[in-house]
């Protein structure tokens, strides 16, 4: 029988998980709800296990990209409101049986959802309504708000729970009057919607990024993704890395010159007075992008850094050891404290949300308290 850390583990701190959520619980008015990113996996870091984390924490709102990720929840026994931002248009009836809320970007899908309340003889069915002030992937342009508005008002079965957008580059200063004007527009579609509507529904158009740099903008909610995650837009600000990619050594090898070569392609060269590797229970199918093999990277191992060597296989890795008091069973750190997920972007020139949603369900999720 295999423990969870025998060979590769993802370990969720819950209190970095916690400290990171109250950082920005703190830039936030006290009625401001908070609202956490749980699609793809909790970015990685495993759906069910991290959403019970901030359901313990008192998180408002989560939010999946698709049904399935929110059904995934509800299964698991998770009771916070659901907001599905991709919701489609095929899937609205299982929407409603998990007590999910989608998130409705044009008049079609409202249309396809109207089918399927009027079916159930249901009223009043929760909806968040998407305003495309810039983005331009989903979401109602302002030419399109008039016509939305005038189906809202003659349609009993939906009530608006929310208003939304979302920013492009609310983390980047060269680019704020860009965010400024869609935070406006965003303002004055939302406006219009509750104008018509004869009620106020709850506005939120802030990321992670926009919380930290456009805290006057939070309006009655903020989506806080990457950041409770340990990612900050801030350069002066360390949040808490919350996942820390872990493994065990499988086996230590002394090689000589004449033993040739390590992996495959025969990339690994041994050095003239010799090397000492260490293989890993990790590879590309594990999240472990290859360009980070061949040296590109550097791991932990017993408070020392020990860089790749040769190719990144797809279930396992070598390091390169020489010098280092190591031995079979010893843990690796392939990110976490040291190094950290953002080193090893910025080394695949890439951003930290590929690393982390790149770790599969394969590798088990053990949470630390």
């Amino acid at each position: 029988m295999f423990r969870e850390d025998d060979f590769s583990r993802l370990e969720l701190s819950l209190p970095a998980c916690l400290e990171n959520y109250r950082y920005f619980r703190s830039i936030l008015e006290q009625e401001t709800r908070l609202l956490v990113l749980v699609k793809a996996n909790a970015y990685g870091h495993g759906a069910v296990e991290f959403a019970s984390m901030l359901q313990r924490a008192g998180a408002d709102y989560l939010a999946v990209a698709y049904p399935v990720e929110g059904i995934e929840l509800r299964q698991a026994g998770i009771s916070l409101p659901i907001l599905v931002l991709t919701a489609g248009t095929d899937f609205f009836g299982e929407i409603i049986d998990y007590m999910l809320e989608p998130g409705i970007p044009n008049l079609y899908s409202l249309k396809a959802l109207v089918e399927v309340l009027k079916s159930r003889n249901l009223t009043n069915y929760p909806v968040h309504i998407k305003i495309d002030s810039g983005m331009h992937r989903l979401g109602f342009m302002t030419s399109e708000v008039k016509e939305l508005c005038d189906y809202l008002v003659d349609c009993p079965y939906v009530k608006v729970k929310s208003v939304y957008s979302h920013l492009a580059v609310a983390e980047d200063p060269e680019q704020d009057d860009f965010t400024l004007g869609q935070i406006s527009l965003f303002k004055k579609n939302a406006d219009t919607i509750t104008s018509a509507i004869g009620y106020k529904p709850m506005y939120h158009v802030l990321n992670s990024a926009g919380i930290e740099r456009f805290s006057q903008y939070q309006f009655d909610m903020v989506r806080l993704g990457i950041g409770i995650y340990g990612i900050s837009a801030l350069p002066g600000v360390k949040l808490s890395p919350v996942a820390s990619l872990k493994c065990k050594v499988l086996q230590i090898k002394t090689l000589k010159p004449e033993d040739g070569t390590i992996g495959y392609g025969r990339w690994g060269k041994i050095a003239p007075e010799g090397t000492v590797i260490a293989t890993i229970p990790v590879g590309y199918a594990d999240g472990i992008d290859r360009h980070l093999g061949r040296g590109n990277a550097s791991f932990s191992v017993n408070g020392h850094r020990a860089k790749t060597i040769g190719n990144i296989c797809m279930d396992m890795c070598m390091l390169d050891v020489t010098g280092i008091d190591v031995k079979p069973g010893d843990t690796v750190t392939i990110f976490g404290e040291d190094p950290t997920v953002t080193e090893l972007a910025d080394i695949l020139g890439t951003i930290p949300y590929e690393i982390l949603t790149s770790v599969p369900r394969r590798i088990e999720r053990v949470i630390v308290r």
